[in-house]
């Protein structure tokens, strides 16, 4: 017994030291911020002046992708917004890439027809498989592809009016430069809780994170939609590949292991729909934490062997690997519970541990706190009322951690899962209803749902433990832990239970309009 509770403690305290990392990085990134945010701004005078420099002498030919698969509620919005592009029009071309199977192709069909007749250059690419799935389509559609300089847009944005004109002279003040970002914003941030909660979350890898690392030349990435490449790069790099879930990130380690330049620019941003259901955010996040470590398996042994600086590699590794905190609290969570129940056997030890883990985490927690309350006060006036919010992300973020875990195992053993799509549903205010659009909504229960459920119970058990045993300065911790997973598995099986019953009352309003006919 004595050894295996010296085995928990010693668990126990790597996970500490290792989220306490984590944690520092936040605070690191925020420093980093604060220090270089001017950089990323397009009207800086550092930018104005390599743009006053530019050899730039007349609007290059940009092609626009917009890759889509079953888009029925969005596609019109997305391609009005794209056609509203302050740019040369005999300079842009638009490629539809649509993998659909759905009549949502009618819709993509009748637009790009209508915007023909008015002399668009705007083309539909239909695929009858999905190889590769938005890599594949985004591989294809660039062979026939007319611009050297190539941007992308997922369904679910408006893209900014003034993105080209804004981005595409970054290109000519630096032959290196071979991509592009730009900021998101948000469409529909005040329509929920979760939505307000992912908000802020993507407010600090935009406005602090991205900042960050540009700004201080480390490597940072492409974020699928919202950023133009330059094609040249694109293609040096290996093109777009599909052995991982997220493309854009694995391009972007790739390409700048090739030695080009990113350049991000924070005052450029292009509003997008947030997943308005736990059960699409539980999607999102999935694809993004195995795409992530996916791409960590794959491209750390190649940075490491690189000629890069320890910085770079050091940061590189960290940002790969920055979904490892989920997995890392599960354990967390996992191992209190012994060591509660048995620390009078090591008495000093256990104390000791637990004390300091709470010391440590509470230091770490702050760090993210930190980033996200910099990121609020850099982007809203009302930042101080945003505060209020901060626990509700952290509890959030924490109640997806089993649904994370699952995908950071699968990433690290290699296990291969097909490119599932978040739902875009045009939730864009409160009177937009998620129940009447229920057309690529699951009516199956996640099966995360149960083991988040199991796992709020099982931290509610180790709270009543730590009281017991007189030790609830671990409890604050565990209380954020056990209302995440509260949160997140109830809105699950809310959602399911919603959605299935509101598409009986459809069936059954349609057969009594049938009978009626009859």
């Amino acid at each position: 017994m004595e050894l295996l509770i010296g085995f928990f403690i010693l668990v126990y305290a790597v996970d500490i030291l290792l989220l306490f990392y984590y944690g520092l990085h936040a605070y690191a990134m925020v420093g980093l911020y604060l220090k270089n945010n001017h950089r990323c701004q397009s009207d800086s005078q550092e930018n104005k002046n390599l743009l006053a420099k530019s050899k730039m002498r007349g609007w290059p030919k940009v092609t626009i992708q917009l890759p889509m698969f079953n888009e029925y509620y969005v596609i019109d919005r997305l391609i009005d917004a794209t056609i509203k592009l302050d740019y040369p029009k005999n300079k842009l071309e638009i490629q539809i890439l649509d993998d659909s199977t759905d009549d949502s192709r009618l819709v993509a069909q009748k637009k790009v027809k209508e915007y023909k007749k008015k002399g668009f250059d705007i083309t539909y690419i239909h695929r009858t498989n999905r190889d590769g799935h938005k890599a594949g389509a985004m591989r294809e559609a660039t062979k026939v592809a007319k611009g050297q300089y190539i941007a992308v847009f997922d369904a679910d944005f408006l893209p900014n009016p003034q993105f080209l004109k804004k981005t595409v002279p970054h290109f000519f003040t630096n032959p290196n430069i071979g991509m592009v970002q730009t900021r998101w914003s948000h469409i529909n941030e005040d329509y929920s809780i979760l939505t307000k909660a992912q908000s802020i979350g993507i407010d600090g890898h935009f406005m602090v994170e991205q900042v960050a690392r540009n700004g201080s030349d480390l490597w940072m990435n492409f974020n699928g939609t919202a950023g133009i490449w330059n094609r040249e790069c694109i293609e040096d790099a290996g093109g777009w590949q599909s052995d991982t879930l997220t493309e854009d990130f694995d391009l972007s380690y790739r390409a700048e292991l090739k030695g080009w330049k990113f350049k991000y620019l924070t005052d450029i941003a292009n509003p997008a729909e947030l997943p308005a259901t736990v059960q699409a955010f539980k999607t999102q996040q999935f694809r993004w934490c195995k795409g992530s470590i996916q791409t960590a398996v794959k491209l750390i042994p190649r940075i490491w062997k690189s000629n890069e600086s320890w910085k770079i590699k050091l940061e590189a590794l960290t940002h790969l690997t920055n979904y490892s905190v989920h997995p890392l609290m599960i354990i967390n969570i996992l191992v209190t519970l012994p060591l509660l129940l048995f620390h009078e056997r090591f008495e000093h030890i256990s104390l000791a541990v637990l004390f300091g883990a709470a010391f440590i985490l509470s230091i770490g927690t702050f760090g993210p706190m930190v980033f996200y309350a910099v990121s609020q006060r850099a982007l809203h006036k009302d930042w101080k009322h945003r505060m209020l919010w901060l626990p509700v992300l952290t509890m959030i973020g924490t109640g997806v951690a089993i649904n994370n875990t699952r995908a950071w195992i699968e990433a690290v053993i290699g296990k291969k899962s097909e490119f599932v799509r978040t739902p875009k549903l045009k939730i864009e205010s409160q009177k937009d209803k998620v129940a009447e659009r229920s057309r690529y909504k699951t009516k199956k229960i996640d099966n995360n749902a149960y083991l988040e459920l199991l796992m709020a119970f099982y931290i509610t058990f180790t709270i009543v433990t730590a009281f017991i045993v007189d030790k609830w300065f671990v409890v604050p911790f565990l209380a954020l832990y056990a209302a995440g997973f509260y949160y997140v598995s109830f809105y699950t099986f809310l959602e399911t239970f919603k959605l299935n019953r509101d598409s009986r009352k459809n069936e059954e309003k349609k057969a009594q309009q049938t009978k009626a006919k009859i």
